[in-house]
Parts: C-alpha cells; sequence; structure tokens
C-alpha cells in the first residue's frame, strides 16, 4: 500500500514542472522570449528525467531497496512526455509546422541533428514499455532498451551544442550521466567477475 501511495506521488511530483510552466504562462511570466523558456525547461526536464531513469540501477545497489525498479519505467516515460513537448514547442511555436524551414534548420544546425537522434532513440523504448511487449521481446527487451544510454549521451550532445560558448549546465548533466554510465560498468565487471570466480571467492564478494 506504501509503495503504490508513493507511486502516485512520484507520479503527480512528475507533473509540477509542467504545471509551474503552463501557471507562468497564464500570468505572463515567462519572459521577454517565451518559447525560448518552454524549450529550455522541457529539454532540461527531458534529460533529468532520463538521469534519474538511469539512476534507478545504481539506486537499487546502494540501498539494497528491489523496489526501486518499478519506478523506472514511469520515470523513463516522462523522460519521452517532456520530449515530445520539447519538439512540440519547436514545431509549432518556433517553426508554425514550416516543413520547408524546419528541413533547413536540421540540416543547418548540428545541435538540432543530435536531438533528433536522442528523439528517435527513445522512441521504441516508449512503444514497447508496456509488459505485453516485455513478455514479446523476452531477452532481447533489455538488450533493446539499453538504447537510453546512447538517447542520453545525444540529449547531453544536444544540449552542449546548443548553448555553445555558456556549458556549464550541459557539463553539469554530462558529469552525471558520465557518474551513472561508470557505475554500470563497475556493477558489469563486478558481475562477471563473480560469476566467473570460485565458490569460496564468490562468497566472499557477496559478503562485501
Amino acid at each position: 500500500m506504501k509503495l503504490k501511495l508513493f507511486k502516485v506521488a512520484v507520479f503527480f511530483a512528475a507533473l509540477i514542472p509542467l504545471g509551474r510552466l503552463g501557471w507562468k504562462a497564464y500570468q505572463g511570466n515567462l519572459g521577454a522570449n517565451p518559447i525560448e523558456v518552454i524549450t529550455h525547461s522541457t529539454g532540461d526536464w527531458t534529460l533529468i528525467f532520463l538521469l534519474l531513469t538511469l539512476s534507478i540501477t545504481p539506486l537499487r545497489r546502494i540501498t539494497g531497496w528491489q523496489s526501486w525498479i518499478r519506478f523506472r519505467r514511469m520515470l523513463g516515460l516522462y523522460a519521452f512526455f517532456y520530449v515530445l513537448l520539447h519538439l512540440t514547442t519547436w514545431l509549432w511555436l518556433d517553426k508554425f509546422f514550416d516543413v520547408h524551414e524546419m528541413l533547413a534548420d536540421v540540416m543547418k544546425r548540428r545541435f538540432i541533428m543530435a536531438g533528433m537522434t536522442g528523439l528517435l532513440l527513445m522512441t521504441p523504448l516508449a512503444l514497447t514499455s508496456t509488459k505485453g511487449w516485455i513478455r514479446r521481446l523476452g531477452r532481447r527487451w533489455q538488450k533493446l532498451h539499453r538504447l537510453i544510454y546512447f538517447s542520453a549521451i545525444a540529449g547531453v550532445i544536444h544540449y552542449w551544442w546548443l548553448v555553445k560558448a555558456d556549458v556549464r549546465k550541459p557539463e553539469i548533466y554530462a558529469f552525471l550521466l558520465a557518474l551513472l554510465l561508470g557505475t554500470r560498468v563497475v556493477i558489469s565487471l563486478r558481475k562477471r567477475r563473480t560469476t566467473h570466480a570460485p565458490i569460496s571467492e564468490r562468497e566472499s564478494v557477496a559478503a562485501d
């Protein structure tokens, strides 16, 4: 029961950035360039939710609480939700669905290409996040969902190339992403060492 309430709380908490943005827009407090504010806000929250999704495995290892895994799909879907809002802002508010201008922008600006790559990599993850797809794909599902690593990398590159000069925020995202991916490498190496080690050595590793 407590876990369900926690999940509900996380679900609604994840909508707060959108609600806050909508309230600011209603109040006319988005500044001199509202489109830029909306674009940056939705882009930031896309990266934040991607990093939160990637943090689930290390959290399970550190805390020993296996139920963290139940939040991974929700957080991943919220990352996809915010990236769609990010894309919609560009398509609608910035380009007014002008296909010719959008294509020219994609070809001219490399940060847009990086962002589109990240979005394309996230799309199959969102589409196959249901229990039905998990059953159909079996072990292949886990391999497919490793695309999130490359999607997050593309997202950080997108942001880095976008800001050009002041790269402090992209640097923070890049550092956190490197930390999370590095943790996964350590976990993977530790698993392999434990798997191939003699029984006595496995018991020693398990006791650490």
